[in-house]
């Protein structure tokens, strides 16, 4: 008979629940970077921000597997720090997922930032505002549609995401078993009704997802 398991759902929307919070505080500066910098530097760390959209999944997860392991320099302070190693831990899929999700989260904030109009920066400017109070007091205001794109996806994304959870968590029940990682055990043990109804869930988080992103840009271009 079909069931849905409901311990990697928890596990699921406590991921996607972190680390979109945590991408959304990286995001809104670092998109804002992006789009307002010059700097060779600042195209850079685009590129590098960029490349879990190119990089398959399970490279990143193995790289990050082998960084985060007790074999490494970093991997071993970090055990130190904590009490535990990264690997095969929550904590360590909630990095994962900051990293492998940061695209969909910069970058609907530097075009959001790009189709601003200059002229209202450079009059903030004019008026004082640099640094975080241009960032805080005037952009985040202007930037509400492309924070709610940006925290739509990364958490859609994070909720769908297999090949890093599976390299770098391992599939722990309770801990690190997720939504995708769950499938792919009901499907290699035949459970094909049950891996039918994950499935399905995964199916309504992704249009639901997308409705509340494309309902949003349908009623701002009709207000």
């Amino acid at each position: 008979m079909a069931s849905l398991d409901w311990q990697p759902l928890l596990v699921t929307l406590r991921l996607a629940s972190l680390t979109t919070a945590v991408l959304l505080v990286i995001a809104v500066p670092l998109g804002s970077w992006f789009a307002l910098s010059r700097s060779g530097l600042a195209r850079a760390m685009e590129a590098l921000v960029a490349l879990p959209l190119v990089l398959p999944p399970t490279v990143l997860g193995f790289y990050l597997l082998v960084l985060l392991g007790p074999a490494t320099l970093p991997g071993r302070w970090i055990a130190r720090l904590i009490g535990h190693p990264l690997a095969f831990s929550f904590e360590g899929l909630v990095v994962g997922s900051v990293i492998y999700s940061l695209p969909f989260a910069v970058q609907p904030i530097a075009a959001g930032v790009g189709a601003i109009d200059s002229g209202l920066l450079d009059a903030a400017r004019l008026l004082g505002a640099h640094g975080g109070r241009l960032l805080w007091s005037v952009l985040v205001p202007l930037l509400r549609r492309s924070i709610l794109v940006a925290g739509v996806l990364s958490f859609t994304h994070t909720v769908g995401e297999f090949g890093v959870v599976l390299m770098l968590g391992g599939g722990i029940p309770g801990q690190t078993k997720t939504l995708s990682i769950s499938i792919y055990d009901q499907v290699e043990g035949f459970d094909y009704a049950s891996a039918n109804v994950t499935s399905l869930l995964l199916v309504v988080f992704s249009l639901a997802g997308l409705l509340l992103i494309y309902g949003r840009r349908k009623a701002a271009a009709s207000s």
